[in-house]
């Protein structure tokens, strides 16, 4: 599967980080909140005027910007069972 970012993800969809921004306040911020590379997260929810996202990572559920997910690369996993 070809590679996407955080922000194209669709709810409900999992994919694995593949890279980020490497300098700058996105890459200390992303680091921080436990965004790494080989990371599995989830598409938890939008909000209703699109931003922000949810995503489940770690255990946990953490809320970004778009601006901030579309900086991160991922690869999508193939799509739930209905």
């Amino acid at each position: 599967m070809p590679f996407a970012n955080l922000a194209q993800l669709a709810v409900g969809h999992s994919a694995t980080i593949k890279a980020y921004p490497q300098a700058g306040v996105a890459f200390t911020r992303l680091r921080e909140m436990g965004l790494l590379p080989g990371t599995r997260v989830t598409l938890v929810r939008v909000a209703p005027l699109g931003d922000p996202i949810e995503i489940q990572v770690r255990g946990y559920r953490l809320s970004l910007r778009k601006s901030e997910a579309a900086l991160v690369e991922v690869e999508p996993e193939a799509a739930p069972a209905a």
